[in-house]
């Protein structure tokens, strides 16, 4: 039975998830069946977050097997969609939009500006004999150049892509490198225009690897983050270790439970950098008392090859890091008895839905205490999925970002970026780690990540489903129950 002051809530989730699905299938109905099919694909992805979000306004809980349930379906269903999708008619759109679009570079004034990514890039000429060698890379069959724009050391060139966008631009960057080596580096974007233009700019200009002065740095941060790491397992232990050092003993088991989850959100990105051949700067760990460490800051060495990297590299870290605080987190759950080290208030497992509704299934009733006995694997689990949640906002540089880049490009991208800053903003009133995280977004990671050679074609619908679950995973470690919602769960 809801509530008179629970019933506003309830009309405006459903009035906001019904306007936005209304919006959507408005634009789609121009575009027939296809885009039926693309609303489609939006409604099952704004699904669980509508039902799980919209039920707990209204003070209704679904618990975790639900939650994982609705994930998996909406997964299932999205990429049956895609395929129905590709299916219907995918190759005879890009065709079409391929003949509109030779049909206006033809006509087009080569004076006209060029943007790329949102930036306009200043016009310098590129050598007349690589700049014909160039040309004589594309033909009809792979992208029909119809105007060339030189820009910096380099080229633009507009036109027609005829062709599946992955293996049209793998077969003329294999081209290239036949016929000027490693000279030049062959990018396949997106104008602003919506048309497809391929950018050839000098290998020179690929990202550098970090100096001599940068590495110190990183190790000053990594010797930096180890110490802020033991300080906050003191801090846990009710003792300050600076004013303590004879018990760093104490502080070591839980400090280095911090480190590992730390490395091992590190070798993800590592392992999966390795398999797409892109280099990885060494990490700038970030030092935090208050959890031990904010993550690492990770640059990309060199160029990724698509969009698919990106989103593989970006989420194999959180992948790792929170694989690995999931076992530590159940596996003290588990280990958790009277007498255990931890004696936490039940308050503790109300400000996370995903570590209250754990705690709640493998500790049952113990959590209806005003004091809950914990082994300390708990504490090193909770801490590793904060850290690893703070990662996966979606905002510039940080993991989060990178995933949303890769799945929906750049302008949306960006649009998150301002969107999550924003609501650190809001919350960062409140809550003094929000306000540092903020910070740290705000001067050090709020950027979008530079292009990939190809930036046309889009990740798989697997891809886009994983990328659903860890955002809602990230949610869902970070959105506190409330007292009443609580209270029906039995925790306090």
């Amino acid at each position: 039975m809801f509530t008179s002051s629970e019933t506003p809530i309830i009309a405006a989730v459903v009035l906001v998830a019904f306007g936005i699905l209304g919006w959507g299938f408005y634009r789609a109905r121009p575009f027939g069946k296809l885009g039926i099919l693309a609303w489609l694909q939006s409604v099952v992805l704004m699904t669980p977050w509508l039902l799980f979000f919209g039920l707990f306004a209204a003070g209704i809980y679904i618990n975790i097997a639900g939650i994982l349930l609705l994930v998996v379906t909406s997964a299932g269903v999205y990429i049956f969609l895609g395929r129905q999708l590709r299916q219907a008619g995918q190759d005879a759109i890009l065709k079409q939009r391929a003949t509109e679009r030779l049909a206006d570079a033809a006509t087009s004034n080569t004076n006209n500006p060029v943007v790329i990514a949102g930036v306009k890039l200043q016009p310098i000429t590129i050598p007349e004999e690589d700049l014909n060698t160039i040309k004589g890379i594309f033909g009809i069959d792979t992208f029909f150049a119809t105007e060339t724009i030189p820009y910096q050391e380099g080229a633009i060139l507009k036109g027609n892509l005829r062709g599946e966008p992955e293996e049209v631009h793998n077969h003329l960057m294999r081209s290239l490198q036949e016929r000027l080596g490693d000279k030049y580096r062959l990018f396949l974007m997106e104008n602003t225009d919506g048309k497809p233009v391929m950018i050839v700019l000098p290998s020179r200009t690929d990202p550098k690897p970090i100096q001599l002065p940068q590495k110190v740095f990183a190790v000053i941060l990594l010797v930096a983050t180890i110490a802020t790491n033991l300080e906050a397992a003191g801090l846990l232990l009710n003792f300050d270790l600076v004013a303590n050092p004879g018990r760093f003993s104490e502080a070591l088991p839980i400090g280095l439970g911090i480190f590992t989850i730390l490395i091992a959100h590190e070798i993800g990105h590592w392992f999966l950098g390795r398999k797409h051949q892109v280099k990885l700067s060494w990490p700038f760990f970030l030092p935090a008392v208050q959890i031990g460490s904010f993550g690492a800051i990770t640059r990309f060495e060199s160029l990724l090859p698509n969009r698919k990297a990106l989103f593989d590299i970006a989420l194999a870290g959180p992948a790792f890091g929170g694989i690995v605080s999931l076992i530590m987190l159940v596996t003290g759950l588990l280990l958790s008895q009277p007498g255990s080290l931890f004696q936490l208030p039940n308050k503790f497992f109300q400000g996370s839905i995903l570590v209250g509704s754990l705690a709640r299934v493998v500790l049952g009733s113990a959590v209806q205490g005003p004091f809950v006995n914990v082994h300390p694997l708990v504490i090193i689990g909770w801490l590793g999925l904060v850290i690893t949640a703070l990662n996966l906002m979606p905002a510039g540089q940080l993991d989060g970002g990178r995933i949303v880049q890769a799945i929906y490009g750049r302008k949306t991208a960006a649009r998150a970026t301002i969107a999550t800053l924003i609501l650190l903003a809001l919350v960062s009133l409140g809550n003094t780690l929000a306000m540092y995280w903020a910070i740290v977004i705000f001067f050090l990671q709020r950027d979008a990540e530079r292009p990939s050679l190809n930036e046309v074609s889009e990740p798989d619908d697997a891809r886009a489903a994983l990328g659903l679950l860890a955002l809602f995973l990230m949610i869902a470690t970070l959105l506190p129950l409330t007292p009443a919602l609580a209270g029906r769960l039995g925790i306090g």
